[in-house]
Formats: structure tokens, C-alpha cells, sequence
């Protein structure tokens, strides 16, 4: 990801060896973060599939089953499927735009093409998103282990269910007890492919978490406990029209994993090998988002609570159900954890860019790390304890900064087109994913807030 700290335009490339602008500079390498060298000659294919994908599968997931129940299975799917599609070209125009220029991060892209202001502006937007995204996990965390309320209703969380109502598996202490344990010392790492082994370690905790899904829905479909969802949206009038588009930043936020594409590509050793990694990431990630949103759904129906993980509180009717609740809950809340991580680096990255845009590396300042590091961390504690839903954690930073990361800016570079390298199909699916990217997230804010002022209409009224 972009780091502030200009190297000198003859420092060469790790990978490709050919000179970098100043406007894109180059992660440090190990060499430098220790002042020595060893042997790290660059990521595997596997283990840049895992960070991506690490990347990609983090708390969207667990919004997309209620997605369905706005959308319907069919238009649902199909949806999931498009942005996927969209996603992957999008990434491809930043990597053939950054071999053209050079770049090697996305905020030297951005400086390339819109100058200083541009690459602020990504700055901002990725700490908006990646703060936001954050947040979130820290939100399903704090439900999964220590409970929820929803309309009223309290969803017991899974220490809450095994001891009682205690100070200590409060939402607030348990909070705490997983940043300082988990959080803080897995964001020291100061290099992304380090995370390749708790990343494989997180998809395997998913993985657990929808075959248990799976498996229950299609026990439950056998024995007649539950029927078919419906296909298609209840669309009545022109309020359930506007509804649909408030699943659009989620939608959004899922497949967001640009700002970590560079990260990765700089750290494979062999750099061609990008492309294969963005397909085979994003394959693998709709998969287990077409699986997750068909048989959660399935499971919970018109149920669906807008963080699925808390439908796993109740008697599932069917034997063991309730180790399988607390199996499920617990996977994923470990897999989150391990996830945090991956989208942190990046956030990071972004803050020292923005704050000490001519420093040295911040790799190589053990004191401004630790100072950023601690600071973001905190910030992410507080909100994750304020915010109430994850649901509005996604409408905010899915119709802001999000759209903004994998597609309008992205669409931007591309119509700007400082190499002369974009065709005309390039410039009409910009134009296309800018108009749907403004429409869409323009409707989905204007449905929030006009189901937020029904919901609390004014004195007068």
C-alpha cells in the first residue's frame, strides 16, 4: 500500500528492477527494516491467494445473508456474481496503469495522475474504509462473545451463554482483552507476507464456519424444518424500490481489497503472477459469499438479522444444536481476528503517508509505528464500543470511500489516461462504473435516510 516516504528515483525495484517515481515509493524491504539482509526472496502464489482473499472474505460476509432477504436469492446472487466481475476489472486497470507509469503502490498511481491532491484523497479513503471496516469486525466480535440486541430482542453471546452475566465477559472488557492479546501484537508485523500463515489459518476458521452452515440448512431442508426463500425482491411500491439500493455498500464493501493489491504484487516473487492471484482470490471469495448468503438465508429466512452470526443463539432443531451454535460463532469471530490484521497494514500505511507525506519509512521508525499503530487501534476500541450495528457501519463507509476505492477512482485514472494505453471499451466501462457507483450509493443514502425519518419522525408530526 502507499507510504508517504519518497525513495530516490535511482533506488531499484526489488522485483522488477527498473526505477521507480518518486510519486510511488517502494515498501521497505527487510534489508531495510533491519539495517541487515536475509533471505526472503519474495511471496509464493499460495500465500499472496491467502492474503487477498484474507483481504476480501472479513466481515461483509456476515451482512450478505440479510442482503438477501431485501433482494431475494435470485437477484441476490446474481448481484454477488456482478460485482465480482466488476471488481476484477477494475483491479485490472490498476495494474496495467501502474506497469505503464510505474507505480507500485495505488497512491503513486493516484499522484501520477491527479497530482498531490489525488493521492491525499485515496489516503482519506482508505482510512475511512479500512477504520470503518474495522470497526465492524470488532462489533461482530464483541456480538459473538458477548452478546447483542436486536428489535428489542437480547442475543446471547457465547461466553455470556456458558457462565452468566459477569463484569468480565462484558462487551467492553472482552474488547479489551482481544486488542491487547490478539490485535496489538499481530499489527507490530511489519511485512504483509508475514501474515501468510495467520491468513490460512482465518480461511480455514471460515471454512469451518460454512460447512457447519451448510450442513445444518441441509439437514433442516430434509427433515421439512424449513422451506424455500423466495427468489425475487417484495417490491409493493416506489419505498420498496428504493430499498433495494441500501444493499448496494455492502455489496460494495465486500469485494473491496485494492488497497492491498500493490502490497501483495510487491512482495510476489514473481510479479506476472498478479493477475492469477486477483482471479483466483476473487473466485474463491464468491464462492463462499454465494454459499454463506444462500444457506444462511435459507436457515433464518425473513429472520436474517442484519449480523448473521447472532441468528446462532436459539435452538437450531436439530441434535447437538447448541455446541454447533457456539462452534459456528466461535470459528468466525477467530477467523475476524485473524483477518484484522491484513486491513490494518494498509490503514496504517495510509495515516503515515497523510501525516508524514517526506519522512523515512515508517518501517524504519520504531517510534512513529508504535505511536500510529497504538492510535489507530484506539480509535477503532472507541467506535467499535459506539456504533450499535454493523448494518450501519457498512451504509456509511460502503456509500463513501468504499465505491470511491473500487470503482470510481479506478474509473478515474482510466479516463485520465496519462499513458494513452486506455481503449475505448476501457473508457465506456469507466464511465459506466461511475454512473452506477454515484446512482446506486446516491439512492442507498437517500433510502436510509428517509427509513431514518419515518423511524424518528419530528415533534411536529
Amino acid at each position: 500500500m502507499t507510504i508517504g516516504n519518497n525513495l530516490p528515483k535511482e533506488k531499484k525495484s526489488r522485483r522488477s528492477k527498473q526505477p521507480v517515481d518518486e510519486n510511488a515509493p517502494l515498501l521497505p524491504t527487510k534489508q531495510e527494516e533491519d539495517g541487515g539482509f536475509d533471505e526472503f526472496n519474495g511471496a509464493s502464489f499460495t500465500g499472496a491467494v491467502f492474503n487477498l482473499s484474507t483481504t476480501i472474505v472479513g466481515a461483509g460476509i456476515m451482512a450478505l445473508p440479510a442482503t438477501m432477504k431485501v433482494l431475494g436469492l435470485g437477484l441476490g446472487i446474481a448481484l454477488i456474481i456482478f460485482m465480482a466481475i466488476l471488481t476484477e476489472a477494475s483491479i485490472e486497470l490498476l495494474l496495467r496503469f501502474s506497469r505503464a507509469g510505474k507505480s507500485v503502490s495505488y497512491g503513486g498511481l493516484m499522484g501520477e495522475a491527479f497530482g498531490r491532491c489525488g493521492k491525499s484523497l485515496l489516503q482519506v479513503c482508505v482510512l475511512v474504509n479500512n477504520v470503518g471496516v474495522l470497526i465492524v469486525y470488532m462489533i461482530i466480535i464483541g456480538d459473538v462473545l458477548s452478546g447483542t440486541s436486536s428489535s428489542g430482542v437480547h442475543h446471547y453471546g457465547v461466553l455470556e451463554g456458558w457462565f452468566g452475566d459477569h463484569w468480565w465477559n462484558g462487551r467492553t472488557f472482552i474488547l479489551l482483552i482481544v486488542t491487547l492479546g490478539i490485535f496489538s501484537p499481530l499489527a507490530c508485523l511489519k511485512r504483509i507476507d508475514s501474515l501468510k500463515f495467520t491468513s490460512a489459518l482465518s480461511v480455514a476458521f471460515a471454512v469451518v464456519f460454512l460447512v457447519i452452515t451448510v450442513g445444518i440448512s441441509i439437514v433442516k431442508l430434509i427433515s421439512g424444518g424449513i422451506q424455500m426463500p423466495r427468489l425475487l425482491p417484495d417490491v409493493t411500491d416506489l419505498t420498496s424500490v428504493f430499498k433495494l439500493f441500501t444493499v448496494v455498500p455492502v455489496l460494495v464493501t465486500a469485494y473491496i481489497c485494492h488497497y492491498n493489491v500493490h502490497s501483495i504484487d510487491n512482495e510476489l516473487e514473481d510479479s506476472t503472477q498478479i493477475k492469477g492471484v486477483v482471479r483466483t482470490s476473487l473466485a474463491l471469495c464468491s464462492t463462499v459469499y454465494i454459499t454463506t448468503s444462500f444457506f444462511g438465508f435459507l436457515l433464518f429466512g425473513d429472520n436474517t438479522l442484519d449480523d448473521v452470526l447472532a441468528n446462532f443463539d436459539t435452538d437450531l432443531g436439530i441434535p447437538y444444536s447448541s455446541l454447533l451454535n457456539d462452534v459456528v460463532r466461535v470459528s468466525y469471530a477467530a477467523h475476524l481476528m485473524l483477518v484484522f490484521p491484513i486491513v490494518f497494514y494498509p490503514l496504517r500505511l495510509n495515516m503515515d503517508g497523510l501525516l508524514f507525506p517526506s519522512s523515512r519509512p515508517l518501517a524504519s521508525s520504531n517510534v512513529r509505528f508504535a505511536l500510529i499503530t497504538a492510535g489507530l487501534i484506539t480509535v477503532i476500541f472507541l467506535g467499535a464500543n459506539f456504533i450499535p450495528s454493523i448494518w450501519d457501519a457498512f451504509q456509511f463507509t460502503g456509500a463513501t470511500a468504499a465505491v470511491c476505492i473500487g470503482f470510481i477512482f479506478p474509473a478515474a485514472i482510466t479516463l485520465r489516461d496519462r499513458h494513452h494505453i486506455a481503449t475505448k471499451k476501457d473508457k465506456i466501462l469507466s464511465v459506466f462504473m461511475i454512473v452506477l457507483a454515484v446512482f446506486s450509493n446516491l439512492v442507498a443514502i437517500y433510502s436510509d435516510a428517509y427509513s431514518l425519518f419515518k423511524k424518528n419522525p419530528s415533534p411536529r408530526e
